[in-house]
């Protein structure tokens, strides 16, 4: 089991940057497959972004394709630019035994999730 802990979340404008980390501890992430989602209010939670143990393969959501970039090294980041409204949520990284995922019920463990908020 690994205890993950997002960073970086905050208030931002709309067209703005944010860049959200996950950090781990009690196992490394290096042999994990790590993922991003997130949940709005009265919104299921939803796939944002994801990246594969090597790190050679990532994915998108379509709604944040060409805004969104995840990477990792010891932590998993998420890079956010272009902000909208409508990517306000709470974001959660996530990690997987599984080269990659793209789906909720792929991931183990999850983080408390960070705010992030988009105002227009």
């Amino acid at each position: 089991q690994v205890q993950l802990v997002e960073s970086g979340g905050g208030l931002v404008q709309a067209g703005g940057s944010l860049r959200l980390s996950c950090t781990a501890s009690g196992r490394s992430l290096r042999w994990l497959g790590l993922g991003w989602f997130r949940q709005a209010p009265g919104k299921d939670r939803e796939f944002v972004a994801a990246i594969s143990r090597n790190g050679f393969t990532t994915g998108y959501a379509d709604s944040v394709k060409g805004r969104f970039a995840i990477s990792r090294d010891n932590t998993v980041y998420l890079q956010m630019s272009s902000l909208r409204p409508e990517d306000t949520a709470v974001y959660y990284c996530a990690a997987t035994t599984n080269e990659y995922g793209r789906f909720p019920f792929e991931y183990a463990d999850w983080g408390q999730g960070t705010q992030v908020t988009v105002s227009s």
